[in-house]
């Protein structure tokens, strides 16, 4: 593999300044040339843009996102085998997701480095701007993965294990290269997406429950406003890429703002599903549909991008959705996390 794998930008290569040059240069330096090394050091700020580097390289965000969610669902397991999720195994358990998580993230990268380098927003990424080479950036992806997968074998259970690796393989085969082909992949992304929760509750209680999935059913159906909000503030982009999101191939923005509402209003029965599992009560479904109707006014509002506004009171409105969905998810689970109890005991 004659490919450089090191992931450090050019500008962190070693140096020397015009002094150490002159010096070098002397007859003095000349006779002592093999005598004495010169210390080289990198230049400012390289340790922080190799930090950025690995930030977007394993998409610490959505790691961070998958974290919350992971959480809910070791909780809700645990408290279904009556033991506290405050113990080493919550900790071990979010590791290995956590390293799953941002493993898949790297070899999306990779995958995609081609059409990273046709979006503005995306064009900076570490392997798609050549300061991660795509060798090292697969290397990288792959450890975290097996690393994270590992983790999760030994202290877990194989359920757990298989499905953080199916939704990994979904994620990075299925939906990463379906996005150029047709707009199901959002659909499609959706399932390895919304798999946190149930990768938490299966590592408390090995095995799929009710409990778990209506996690997942939550997860899953919150993603389509946000995915909606996404596609259309970066729908120019998505074009220059040749990536087939709704607001690419139905420009006018009835499809995209359709989905966005339906699911918006499915959001809220969804997310009372733990009520009626008789795993929350009262408080928890007055939280819960308080919360999503404040999620479905803001999806209401992002449909007055079909009216004559500006592109940017368009962009402002997609914009406020996607802020007011990635504050909604967590206080939602926190919610649940506080109200919820055993079967028939919650709040």
């Amino acid at each position: 593999m004659n490919e450089e794998l090191s992931c450090l930008p050019e500008s962190s290569l070693p140096f020397m300044d015009s002094t150490m040059q002159a010096v070098s240069s002397s007859p003095l330096a000349a006779t002592t040339a093999g005598a004495h090394t010169h210390l080289h050091a990198p230049t400012p700020g390289a340790t922080a843009t190799l930090l950025q580097d690995f930030r977007e390289l394993f998409k610490v965000k959505v790691v961070g996102l998958v974290l919350v969610t992971g959480w809910g669902g070791f909780y809700l397991g645990s408290m279904q085998s009556g033991i506290t999720s405050l113990q080493r195994g919550l900790l071990e358990t979010l590791i290995g997701i956590g390293l799953v998580s941002a493993g898949a993230g790297a070899l999306n990268e990779a995958v995609e480095r081609s059409t990273d380098k046709l979006m503005k927003r995306t064009a900076d990424r570490p392997i798609a701007a050549g300061r991660v080479s795509l060798p090292a950036g697969i290397l990288l992806g792959l450890g975290a993965l097996g690393l994270g997968a590992a983790l999760l074998a030994w202290t877990t259970n194989l359920l757990t294990v298989a499905l953080a690796l199916l939704t990994a393989f979904t994620y990075v085969a299925i939906y990463t290269p379906l996005k150029r082909v047709t707009t199901m992949a959002t659909f499609i992304g959706a399932f390895p997406g919304a798999m946190g929760p149930l990768l938490g509750y299966t590592a408390a209680r090995d095995q799929v429950e009710w409990a778990g999935v209506a996690l997942f059913a939550i997860l899953f159906v919150w993603q389509f406003p946000h995915f909606m909000a996404i596609a259309w503030l970066y729908r120019e982009d998505y074009a220059k890429a040749g990536i087939r999101m709704l607001p690419v191939v139905q420009p006018d923005g009835w499809s995209t703002v359709l989905e966005a509402l339906f699911y918006a209003v499915v959001m809220i029965p969804v997310s009372l599903v733990p009520c009626w599992l008789g795993l929350a009560g009262p408080w928890y479904a007055g939280i819960a549909s308080a919360l999503g109707l404040v999620y479905l006014g803001y999806t209401i509002r992002f449909s007055r991008i079909l009216k004559d506004c500006t592109e940017d009171e368009s962009r402002r409105l997609a914009r406020d959705l996607l802020k007011i969905s990635v504050v909604y998810l967590p206080l939602l689970f926190t919610a649940l996390m506080i109200c919820a109890g055993p079967a028939g005991k919650g709040l």
